[in-house]
């Protein structure tokens, strides 16, 4: 069972998604400096009513097993601890131990 950061950054994921695009043109039309003012004040205030979770910064990436935010290697999606556990298992394909 996911603890309630995990399952936070997953509804953050989705709500990012779900408004990228529409976010991304407002933000565009907000930021043109040759059009009027008042177009990009209005482009300004849609933007504001957007919730919490369609702001690409709230997403951060998080250990799929434990949940843990610092340490992560993206490549596998788990923190640094998780992954030598696993790979010390025999869990994840093409990782070994170093030995020289």
């Amino acid at each position: 069972m996911p603890n309630a950061r995990v399952l936070r950054d997953i509804k953050a994921r989705i709500g990012v998604k779900d408004n990228e695009v529409l976010r991304r043109a407002y933000l565009y039309v907000a930021r043109n400096t040759t059009l009027p003012p008042q177009v990009r004040h209005q482009a300004q205030l849609q933007l504001n009513t957007f919730g919490r979770y369609t702001r690409p910064t709230t997403v951060k990436n998080r250990c799929v097993v434990s949940g843990r935010g610092r340490g992560i290697m993206s490549e596998f999606g788990l923190c640094r601890f998780q992954f030598r556990l696993k790979a010390l298992q025999g869990e994840l394909n093409g990782v070994q131990k170093a030995s020289w």
